[in-house]
């Protein structure tokens, strides 16, 4: 019993400010006690007011009372600060440096478990309970623990904000609505809500519509990723079937020629080897003659000699000549070789000439990317570009490394079959694929901005070779004061605001094509949509001057 009495003079001798005991304590006017630096700390907050309140009771002074450490108190605390004490095990109920305090509880506060947004206080379980057993209370408006209810409150005339003001677009309390807010348009704050919540309630249903449709995205993205998946894992499953089959089939190949020329090279070992055989029998018996014949040749008895002279020379076998046995000569081996090295050509050939087919393209499985909306996003997809000087008219100057053209009098170019002869019109060397985007800076009277497949003609008057007057091309004519599109000999004005700057956006693959007059803003002139079948080249053709910008 003895240790719960000193628990409980902790906490009658605890700050309801900061809920420590008490350091430097002071008593206030009314009575109720702080840390001096914790009440100071509170009555700067009110120095604009020149109002002085209590935290506890709400009473106010006026003016600012003198503070004095209260000396008995001060002692009492520090011999409740001897080490020993236990904590209370009902320290969790207390209200702690993040939690809303009961604004009834006096010493050290409970945690408030709800506030009243009538009252402008908050309580704990057992201080609220008056709002459920007075009828007047039951109407007050109960909410979830809050630090900002004084906000609530008019700064300038201390009254509970229940008006809102739709001309200045804040809240005010009813003084405000006859005051500096007279003749505005005022409601009150439940019927601003009741408007606000309406348009929160759309956003939300416009919110949970794009989540569905974005869910719905997903799964369908997550289904094609999956069958992109499986439809490449079966590539890779066949496609390693068929190469080890090939590898097989040569392999085989490989072992039938190597079979072949053993067994072609043992048989004529064989023959070699029996020829050979043959020879040394014949001349193993050749010498065996030879031998008798000198024998004969050194006899002294003439008779003799006469008498063995017949059978000496009995008839010789016929001798034996290579050309007999017909071994294959070493041009065979070279005929083989030669016959296998045509079949590697032919391999090499059809595999260099197929390979396109066989190696699959890229494949974008990810959803179209949306069109920039800043420069700075189309400069993500900037792309240097160079011109081709064997594309260029012979009346066409190429400078800044071969970025700007200058339309001047004839230049010492080569002939070449790609030089546009009659149209003063030049190509890029880069060919055009993917999203890629670059400016055009006009220099004098007007400038073609085009793209163009390369297989446009280049000789000749007519049109076919004109940028924009045939299926192969793309132009914007912009000149000092106007612009127009043409594609396929079809020409339409087009509007915006005039620059000598103008941006091309092109997305290949999703048949995008846009041109954008640039300034300290970017404003779309006009957009293409169809289907590009080969990659394009970025073209101009100019009446005085056209510079590719450099962007990076």
């Amino acid at each position: 019993m003895a240790q719960k009495g000193v628990q409980l003079d902790r906490e009658t001798f605890s700050c309801s400010i900061c809920l420590d005991l008490l350091k430097d304590p002071v008593a206030i006017p009314c009575g109720h006690s702080y840390c001096m630096d914790c009440i100071k700390r509170h009555w700067d907050r009110e120095d604009k007011k020149k109002v002085y309140s209590c935290p506890q009771c709400r009473q106010s002074f006026k003016p600012r009372p003198v503070l004095l450490k209260n000396t008995m108190l001060a002692d009492l605390v520090e011999k409740l600060k001897k080490p020993g004490l236990e904590e209370d095990p009902a320290d969790h109920c207390y209200a702690g440096a993040e939690d809303v305090a009961c604004d009834f509880c006096t010493g050290r506060k409970l945690r408030a478990c709800k506030s009243c947004l009538i009252c402008l206080l908050s309580y704990c379980e057992k201080h609220l309970q008056s709002h459920f057993d007075v009828a007047q209370l039951k109407k007050h408006k109960l909410v979830e623990p809050s630090k900002k209810l004084q906000e609530n409150i008019c700064s300038r005339h201390e009254e509970v904000m229940k008006l809102f003001c739709r001309t200045d677009q804040q809240s005010i309390c009813s003084l405000c609505s006859v005051d500096e807010h007279k003749g505005h348009d005022t409601v009150s704050a439940a019927a601003e809500r009741t408007e606000r919540q309406r348009e929160l309630e759309g956003s939300r249903l416009n919110i949970q519509q794009r989540i569905q449709d974005g869910e719905k995205e997903v799964k369908l993205l997550q289904q094609e990723v999956k069958a992109f998946n499986g439809s490449a894992d079966k590539a890779v499953e066949d496609s390693e079937k068929m190469f080890t089959e090939l590898i097989r089939l040569m392999e085989k190949r490989s072992s039938d020629v190597k079979q072949q020329l053993r067994s072609q090279q043992k048989r004529e070992m064989s023959r070699a080897k029996e020829f050979q055989k043959k020879l040394k029998q014949e001349i193993s018996e050749l010498k065996r003659r030879d031998a008798e014949l000198k024998l004969l040749s050194h006899t002294e008895d003439h008779t003799q000699f006469l008498l063995s002279y017949p059978s000496s020379l009995s008839a010789l076998s016929e001798a034996t000549h290579s050309s007999s046995i017909n071994i294959r000569p070493l041009s065979y081996f070279e005929d083989v070789t030669a016959a296998l090295s045509a079949v590697r050509d032919k391999l090499q050939d059809v595999l260099r000439e197929e390979w396109t087919n066989v190696s699959p393209t890229e494949v974008d499985v990810l959803l179209p990317a949306a069109e920039p909306t800043t420069r700075a996003g189309f400069l993500r997809y900037s792309q240097e570009i160079t011109l081709d000087p064997n594309t260029a008219h012979t009346e066409l100057l190429l400078s800044e490394g071969s970025r700007k053209v200058t339309f001047m009098k004839e230049q010492s170019y080569s002939s070449h079959p790609d030089r546009f002869t009659d149209w003063p019109q030049v190509l890029s060397r880069e060919s055009l694929t993917g999203r890629c985007y670059w400016e055009v800076e006009r220099r004098g009277r007007a400038v073609f901005v085009s793209v163009s497949y390369k297989n446009i003609r280049r000789a000749g008057e007519g049109t076919e070779c004109l940028f924009g007057y045939n299926d192969k091309s793309w132009a914007l004519e912009f000149k000092q004061n106007s612009y127009s599109f043409t594609y396929n000999n079809s020409k339409i004005p087009v509007s915006g605001p005039l620059s000598s700057r103008v941006g091309v956006y092109l997305d290949h693959r999703a048949g995008i094509l846009s041109f954008y007059s640039v300034s300290e803003t970017m404003t779309l002139l006009h957009r293409v949509q169809t289907t590009f079948t080969q990659p394009l080249h970025a073209g101009l053709l100019v009446c005085d001057a056209a510079e590719l910008c450099k962007l990076k």
